[in-house]
C-alpha cells in the first residue's frame, strides 16, 4: 500500500514538472493571447508598469503635435542614464585623488566605457532640454490648469530635480570644468552673507559660511565635497525622482488623463488610430429630460468614452516609438561626439572663462552681477511664479496649443516685446556697464536689488499685469508671462554661451579671446 501511494506521489511529482512552464506562465501572465479587447482590458490591469495608463485612450492624446512624445522622452531618458550611471559607477572612484584617473580609464580604458560614457552625458543634456520643452508645452496649451493644479506643482519638482541630477553629474568627473562649477556653486551657497554684510556689517551671522560648509563638508573644495555630490547623483536625487515620476504618472491617470479640449471633431483626429466598434458603441441614441441636473466636480465628468481606442497596443506603440527614437538620438550623439573632459582639477589655475553648463548659463549671466540675486533670489521667484499659475488661472483645461486667434497673438506679441527688453539690456550692460562701474564704492545691497536680473523681472511683471488689464484675461496674462519667460531663459543662454569670453566679457565670438 506504501510503495503505491510513493509511486503516485512520485508521478505526481514528474507530471508537475513537466508542466512547470506552463503553470509559471499561468501564475505570472493571468490573461490569455491579446486578440480581443477584453484580454487587453485583462492585459493592462494585470501588469504593474502599463497599470498606470488606463485600459482605453482619447485619441486626442495620440496627436503627434500635442504632446510631441516630450513625456515619455523624458522618462526615457532617465532610465538610459540610470542604466548607463549604474555601469559608471563601477569604475567610478569618489575622492578628489582618484576620481579623474577613474574617468580618464572609463573613457580610454574601460571596453565600451568611451560610449557608455558618452551615452551617459549627452542623455543628461537631452534630458534637460525635454524637461523644459515639456513644461512650455503644458503652459502653452493649458494643461496646468484644474483639475492638473497638483501635478503641475509635481513636474516642477521634477525639473528641479532634473538641474539637480545634471549640475551633481557635471561636478563629478573632478576636471577643470567640473571644480570650477562646484566652485560657482558653493558661492552661490555662500550668497547670502552678501546681503547680510551689505545690511548688519561685520556683526552680521554667518548664515552663508554654513551653507558653503553644509554643502561641502568643509571650508574648502575636496574629496569630502565630492562625496557629497556623488551621494547626491547616484542614491537621493534618482530615488527622489523615481518616487515624484511614479506619483506623476498616476496623477495623469486620476486627474482624467490627458487635457483635451470639448470641440473635438474627426478633422482634428486625422492621422490617429480609430476604433470603429467604439465610435458607434458609445454614439448616444436617446435624448432624456431631465429636472435640476446637477453637474459633478470628477474629471472624469464630461469625459465621455466617444474616440476612445484601446491603450494596447496603439498606445504603447506610440511610446515605443519615442523611447526608440530618443535612443537612436543619444547612440548617434555617443558614436559621434565624445564627452569633454578637461585638465585635472587645479585650485591654482582658474578656469577662464569658468562656465556653467549651458542650462544655467542664462542664470550665470545675472550671477555676474549678484550672486544671491542670480543664484538665489531669481530662480526662487521665477519658481513661486511658475507653481501658482494654475491657482491664478482657474479656468478649465483646454488641451489645444495656443488655442484661438488671441492666445496666438499675445505669444508673438510677448515674444517681441521680451526680445527687445533682453537684447536692449544686454546692450547697454555691454556699452555702459553697469553701477559698480559708476560707482565703484556703492553699497552691494543696491546691486543685489538693482541688477539686469531683477530689472528684467521686474519689466515682465508689469508687462504681464498690463496683459491682464488690457485684455481682462489671466490666460491670456499667462501667456504674455511664458513668453517673456521662454525669451529670457534662451537669450541669456546664448548670450553666455556665445558671446561670453575671459573675465566674462563681451566677445563677438569665441575666436576673438585673446589666447593665453
Amino acid at each position: 500500500m506504501a510503495e503505491n501511494t510513493e509511486k503516485k506521489g512520485l508521478g505526481a511529482l514528474l507530471g508537475n514538472l513537466i508542466a512547470l512552464p506552463r503553470n509559471i506562465k499561468d501564475a505570472t501572465v493571468r490573461h490569455g493571447r491579446l486578440n480581443t479587447s477584453r484580454a487587453r482590458s485583462q492585459g493592462v490591469f494585470g501588469n504593474v508598469f502599463l497599470h498606470i495608463h488606463s485600459v482605453r485612450t482619447h485619441r486626442w492624446s495620440l496627436r503627434k503635435t500635442f504632446t510631441f512624445g516630450l513625456g515619455i522622452a523624458s522618462a526615457a531618458l532617465f532610465a538610459i542614464l540610470t542604466v548607463t550611471g549604474l555601469l559608471l559607477m563601477v569604475y567610478f572612484k569618489p575622492t578628489a585623488a582618484a576620481a579623474y584617473d577613474s574617468v580618464k580609464d572609463i573613457h580610454y580604458v574601460v571596453p565600451g566605457g568611451r560610449i557608455i560614457r558618452n551615452i551617459h552625458r549627452w542623455s543628461a543634456h537631452l534630458m534637460v532640454a525635454t524637461v523644459l520643452l515639456h513644461m512650455f508645452r503644458v503652459v502653452l496649451t493649458g494643461s496646468y490648469r484644474r483639475p492638473r493644479e497638483f501635478n503641475w506643482v509635481i513636474g516642477l519638482v521634477l525639473l528641479v530635480l532634473t538641474l539637480a541630477l545634471a549640475f551633481t553629474g557635471y561636478c563629478l568627473p573632478w576636471d577643470q570644468l567640473g571644480y570650477w562649477a562646484i566652485t560657482i556653486g558653493a558661492n552661490i551657497a555662500a550668497s547670502p552673507d552678501e546681503v547680510l554684510n551689505a545690511v548688519a556689517g561685520a556683526d552680521a551671522p554667518d548664515v552663508g559660511g554654513l551653507m558653503k560648509r553644509a554643502m561641502l563638508g568643509s571650508r574648502f573644495i575636496g574629496s569630502e565635497g565630492l562625496l557629497r555630490f556623488y551621494v547626491l547623483h547616484c542614491i537621493v536625487l534618482p530615488l527622489a525622482m523615481m518616487v515624484f515620476l511614479a506619483v506623476h504618472f498616476w496623477r495623469i491617470r486620476k486627474d482624467g488623463g490627458m487635457s483635451r479640449p470639448d470641440d473635438i471633431d474627426e478633422q482634428d483626429l486625422a492621422g490617429t488610430p480609430k476604433e470603429d466598434l467604439a465610435e458607434e458603441a458609445f454614439r448616444p441614441e436617446k435624448t432624456y429630460g431631465l429636472m435640476a441636473l446637477v453637474k459633478g466636480s470628477s474629471p472624469v465628468v464630461g469625459r465621455s468614452p466617444e474616440r476612445t481606442i484601446q491603450s494596447w497596443p496603439h498606445l504603447f506603440y506610440y511610446e515605443m516609438a519615442v523611447v526608440m527614437t530618443v535612443l537612436l538620438a543619444v547612440l548617434l550623439a555617443a558614436v559621434l561626439f565624445d564627452a569633454p573632459i578637461s585638465e585635472i582639477a587645479n585650485p591654482s589655475v582658474p578656469e577662464n572663462p569658468a562656465k556653467a553648463p549651458w542650462y544655467f548659463l542664462g542664470l550665470q549671466e545675472c550671477v555676474s552681477y549678484s550672486a544671491f540675486s542670480g543664484g538665489i533670489l531669481l530662480p526662487t521667484i521665477a519658481m513661486i511664479g511658475l507653481a501658482l499659475l494654475p491657482f491664478v488661472d482657474r479656468g478649465s483645461s483646454s488641451g489645444r496649443l495656443l488655442g484661438g486667434k488671441s492666445e496666438r497673438k499675445t505669444f508673438i506679441v510677448s515674444l517681441a516685446i521680451a526680445m527687445a527688453a533682453v537684447v536692449g539690456m544686454l546692450a547697454f550692460t555691454v556699452t555702459f556697464g553697469w553701477m559698480r562701474n559708476w560707482w565703484p564704492d556703492i553699497n552691494q545691497l543696491w546691486i543685489v536689488l538693482i541688477n539686469p536680473g531683477t530689472v528684467l523681472a521686474a519689466f515682465f511683471t508689469l508687462y504681464t499685469l498690463a496683459v491682464l488689464v488690457t485684455t481682462k484675461s489671466i490666460r491670456l496674462a499667462v501667456i504674455g508671462y511664458i513668453a517673456c519667460f521662454i525669451i529670457g531663459y534662451v537669450v541669456l543662454t546664448y548670450f553666455g554661451y556665445v558671446h561670453r569670453g575671459p573675465n566674462w566679457d563681451f566677445y563677438w565670438w569665441p575666436s576673438q579671446w585673446p589666447l593665453h
